[in-house]
């Protein structure tokens, strides 16, 4: 189990240096002088000159590439050129509120995935599993930023179930302790607060599941249709254990290793749809900053932000990896 852990993470350290190399290279990829890029046209000479100075854009490739290394051991992913704030503190300030997001939108599609595609697997060929089939096909294909106007129309402007909006009604007080407004309600005791960060979340949170809902479930009743022809399931039905034994103990288990798979892919899915839902939801995270930035031209934050959801997707997949070794032993004993 050790060496197999070990082999893993020291398989993601090249991994990781190739993500730097490509996200360092990214501003050199824009056509001309990146400086000049990052302004409107008929800028000054001196501004674009005190950019690329700031950026150290006038040195060698190879002597920006280690400065911009020092850098990120340190902590630092440089300067926002439109709000000359640390780009790191305003990671700190937006990244959970795309956690909490992404993280919902994650759970939802796992709850509602996992058991479609059992029930579809199950009874298959019934009216159950055509439905269920059916719908997640409309997840899969249907585009976010369509179906976040429309259940926005809907149930914020037609029904008023849940707010057009944001990620807190204006009114509602919450004392901020992690900046993960969820949790910071449940410290404090705070349930107004809690019910209105709720009544938030749920629409954009479910309107951004749908495709990972649609793939899990696809993928959920695919894996247990092979598990359940398999001799060891039927001879459990043979020995007359409950149905639901048979499945949920049995099958289930070994039917989980590609459904993680799915789930771990997912996370790459969920952070750039998120960049619409919270572009659409008016969600003060990571996504909507990043659509700010690209109108504006705010290169550095580009740069920062894909590095963090490149080592976030990264670092998700080495914890699938490694859970493997916990599901199926043959992995971590082969």
């Amino acid at each position: 189990m050790t060496r197999y852990f070990i082999r893993r993470l020291i398989s993601v350290i090249p991994t990781l240096l190739g993500v730097t190399i490509i996200v360092f290279l990214f501003i050199h990829l824009i056509p001309g002088d990146p400086a000049s890029a990052m302004l409107r046209e008929n800028a000054p000479i001196e501004v674009a000159e005190r950019i690329r100075e700031s950026l150290g854009l006038n040195k060698p490739l190879y002597e920006q590439y280690l400065i911009y290394m020092g850098k990120l051991l340190r902590g630092d992913l440089g300067r926002s050129i439109t709000t000359n704030n640390p780009i790191i503190d305003d990671v700190k300030n937006r990244l959970p509120a795309t956690a909490e997001l992404g993280l919902t939108a994650m759970l939802v599609a796992i709850l509602v995935g996992v058991p479609a595609g059992i029930i579809s697997a199950v009874k298959r060929d019934s009216i159950i599993d055509t439905a269920s089939m059916l719908l997640s096909l409309a997840g899969v294909s249907m585009p976010i930023f369509w179906l976040g106007l429309m259940a926005m129309y809907l149930f914020a402007v037609v029904l008023h179930w849940v707010p057009t909006g944001t990620r807190i009604g204006v009114d509602v007080q919450l004392e901020r302790i992690t900046n993960f407004y969820l949790l910071d309600a449940l410290l404090t005791g705070n349930f107004v607060a809690l019910t209105d960060l709720v009544r938030h979340l749920v629409m954009p949170a479910t309107v951004l599941s749908t495709v990972s809902l649609g793939l899990i479930a696809r993928m959920t009743r695919s894996s247990m249709l092979d598990v359940l022809n398999q001799d060891y399931v039927r001879t459990a039905h043979a020995k007359g254990l409950a149905e639901r034994v048979v499945v949920l103990k049995h099958a289930l288990k070994n039917a989980l290793l590609p459904v993680i798979t799915i789930v771990g892919l997912q996370v790459g899915g969920l952070l750039s749809g998120a960049i619409l839902t919270e572009t659409i939801f008016g969600w003060p995270g990571i996504g909507r900053w990043v659509y700010d930035s690209i109108v504006f031209r705010d290169y550095p934050v580009i740069q920062g932000v894909t590095l963090i959801f490149a080592l976030i997707f990264v670092l998700v997949n080495l914890i699938v990896d490694l859970s493997y070794a916990f599901i199926d032993p043959r992995i971590r004993y082969g």
